[in-house]
């Protein structure tokens, strides 16, 4: 392809740049020497293009910038901010893999933000370094962007993670009464009602929830006003004050001031929070086993319930279906599982006043929480919400199961107990008959003692 060129400048000297691109030299430099890898997130672009605007305001409301330039900045902020998500990342082409403070990210921002405040007017002169990044460093800004990005994409998982909470209720209510075999050790246990096991994974995901709701609003420590070390030069001393107000405010976040220092050589908030989202993926991988174990056969496998079949699960069984949306759950668990390593080490790497492993922190952490909520309204609608039950076959399970003698422990003793379930184990006898051939045990004992909804507790919530 034949691309047109302009020539521009940077400290290290001309460069090339596309005639088109609202990019700058710094900018180009780092397109050529970082080509692979996925591109810088798009909630960061976002994060970074509305922390240029509330500087430029702030610059200018404490004397720091004209209000012709802080007004150009902002309408080019503006005018950014305003388009959709493909059209805002034409002018945005780095890749996460880059210097470890997001420096390019951060001068790719100023830059097009410089470039489109001269379109707009020529007469003003806006550069990137002077104007756009006025009171600020790629090592504030940046950890910024990266807090607001991830708490941003936290507030989208929260909702979809209420809907299947709900979901899981409804099937508990409707299924509370349905009595089936517990089962510890992959072994049959006593009874418990299918409405009870379902309340279990309820409240697991109630207890994820309410964890992600509190660890990450430790998000909202905001190091912006640290500039270069933490120390706030080149700044005011009530910089990072109106900037966190002025950005709360933009966002409807209670954003607070936190200690720099911290800010940018930890990132102890981001790791925690994605801890807990790590700690979701690992029970809805639990969750998801339960439920594809329980509706498998359907005449070989345990067969106790039946889940939707979304589509055709094999290329050459006829009439096959396969747990699909479990499958793409757990596989998503086991990839955010691994994320999690990642961000953990990266996290430790904070060497004296600067982590530098910041783009690929939040590129992990956003692509961890964005599988999920992605993953979570089919998994809801297209699989828990339609599950039913087989109670003939629960039934037949609980009939067959010897674990029930435990209702008969209170009465005749574990020994005696024990020894009429290993009898009707080796005698391939129903647990009614060996308990009877024993003779501790009446036929009307046996129906009084042995109640499988009774022994389900199932009026204790």
């Amino acid at each position: 392809m034949n691309v047109e060129y302009r020539i521009e400048s940077d400290t290290l000297g001309e460069v090339k740049v596309p005639k088109s691109a609202l990019w700058g030299p710094q900018t180009e430099r780092s397109r050529h020497n970082f080509p692979t890898g996925p591109l810088m997130s798009v909630e960061v672009i976002r994060a970074l293009i509305t922390i240029k605007k509330a500087a430029a305001k702030v610059n200018q409301q404490q004397g720091e910038l004209t209000a012709a330039k802080s007004e150009l900045i902002e309408q080019a902020a503006d005018e950014l901010l305003q388009k959709d998500d493909d059209a805002l990342m034409a002018d945005f082409p780095l890749h996460v893999y880059q210097t470890g403070s997001g420096t390019q990210t951060n001068m790719n921002v100023n830059e097009v933000l410089s470039h489109l405040a001269q379109q707009l007017d020529a007469e003003v002169e806006i550069r990137p370094n002077d104007e756009v990044n006025h009171s600020q460093s790629s090592n504030d800004t940046f950890p910024t962007a990266m807090n607001m990005a991830a708490y941003q994409v936290v507030q989208k998982l929260e909702p979809e993670l209420e809907k299947l909470i709900a979901a899981l209720d409804q099937v508990a209510a409707a299924n509370w009464d349905v009595v089936k075999i517990g089962r510890t050790h992959l072994q049959d246990a006593t009874p418990i009602t299918f409405g009870q096991e379902v309340s279990g994974w309820s409240s697991t995901l109630k207890h994820d929830l309410a964890l992600i709701k509190s660890v990450s609003q430790s998000l909202l420590e905001l190091p912006i006003g640290g500039t270069a070390v933490g120390t706030g030069l080149n700044t005011t001393a009530t910089f990072d004050q109106e900037m966190v107000a002025t950005l709360g405010t933009v966002n409807q976040v209670q954003y607070q001031v936190g200690n720099k220092f911290y800010g940018m050589a930890a990132h102890t908030a981001l790791t925690a929070t994605h801890g807990v989202i790590r700690t979701l993926a690992s029970d809805l991988l639990k969750i998801s086993n339960d439920i594809r174990f329980l509706a498998s056969g359907p005449r070989s496998g345990y067969g106790e319930i039946n889940i939707p079949a979304n589509e055709p699960g094999s290329s050459i069984m006829p009439g096959k279906v396969n747990p699909t949306q479990a499958e793409a759950m757990t596989m998503a668990a086991t990839k955010i599982m691994g994320n999690d390593t990642t961000i953990e080490m990266a996290n430790s790497q904070g060497n004296f006043e600067m982590n530098v492993y910041k783009p690929v922190i939040i590129a992990t952490f956003i692509e961890s929480v964005e599988l999920l909520t992605g993953l979570l309204p089919n998994y809801t609608e297209k699989m828990v919400a339609g599950i039913t039950v087989n109670q003939k076959r629960m039934q037949q399970l609980v009939d067959e199961s010897l674990m029930t003698v435990t209702a008969l422990s209170p009465h005749i003793g574990y020994h005696e107990a024990a020894t009429i379930a290993q009898k009707a184990m080796q005698k391939h006898l129903n647990l009614k008959d060996a308990a009877l051939q024993s003779g501790l045990v009446s036929e009307a004992d046996f129906a009084k003692w042995v109640n499988p909804l009774k022994l389900t507790n199932n009026d204790r919530k």
